[in-house]
């Protein structure tokens, strides 16, 4: 119970924190929607594999900035405060829980301005936005643990460009592969592997979270 009640509090000041400032949301925001205008610009029309491959990649880049903030702009006293107050399960439990839900939100957003600006939707839209929705947990899950690492070196935003690409590319891979499927329309049968893949993928990363986590932020 006591966990839960330290989740809960975290969330809570992490929403908080972001209604205050709104860095994330409207950073990330403003981001996608330049980068999806200046596609837009220059493609005007486009093939629909191009189009599902240029939205994972934007959303990619802005995942990373949207995820980043969670430890590597805290400030030492601010994560001395929370050592002192929390456990480092509730920690990396309720910074995990935000940055799925903030990149769920941002994630829908971009996804239906996107298909506005370039005015397509994929033939199976239902299966594509479970594959957003996966897509934002997987990405939320690995950049969190990638930037509480990085947290604890110097220069943070390199070092987490540098390791999360070898960890992030082959669920990037599998989302393509996944959101091309509900391009063509293929009976959602196909999917089912790359649906199990993922959440495996999610399932692994978190439980290797959870278990290093704690060594990481006793550092």
């Amino acid at each position: 119970m006591q966990l839960l009640h330290q989740v809960k509090y975290l969330i809570k000041k992490e929403v908080l924190l972001e209604w205050r400032s709104k860095y994330a949301l409207n950073g990330v925001l403003l981001y996608v929607v330049s980068t999806v205008f200046v596609c837009f610009l220059s493609f005007v029309s486009i093939v629909p594999v191009t189009w599902n491959a240029l939205f994972w990649i934007i959303m990619l880049f802005a995942s990373i900035n949207a995820v980043s903030k969670g430890f590597l702009h805290e400030s030492k006293g601010q994560q001395l405060y929370i050592y002192t107050i929390a456990s480092p399960l509730a920690l990396i439990i309720s910074k995990t829980i935000y940055n799925v839900l903030l990149m769920m939100l941002l994630t829908l957003i971009a996804l239906f301005f996107y298909m506005m600006v370039f005015d397509y939707v994929p033939q199976d839209l239902g299966l594509y936005i479970v594959a957003t929705v996966l897509g934002s947990l997987s990405f939320s899950t690995i950049f969190t643990m990638i930037s509480a690492i990085a947290s604890k070196a110097g220069n943070g935003g390199m070092l987490m460009a540098i390791l999360s690409f070898p960890v992030i590319i082959p669920v990037l891979i599998v989302l393509i592969k996944l959101t091309k499927n509900a391009i063509d329309g293929l009976d959602r049968s196909v999917s089912l592997d790359e649906i199990g893949l993922l959440l495996i993928i999610n399932a692994l990363v978190a439980a290797v979270t959870l278990l290093l986590f704690p060594y990481l932020w006793r550092d």
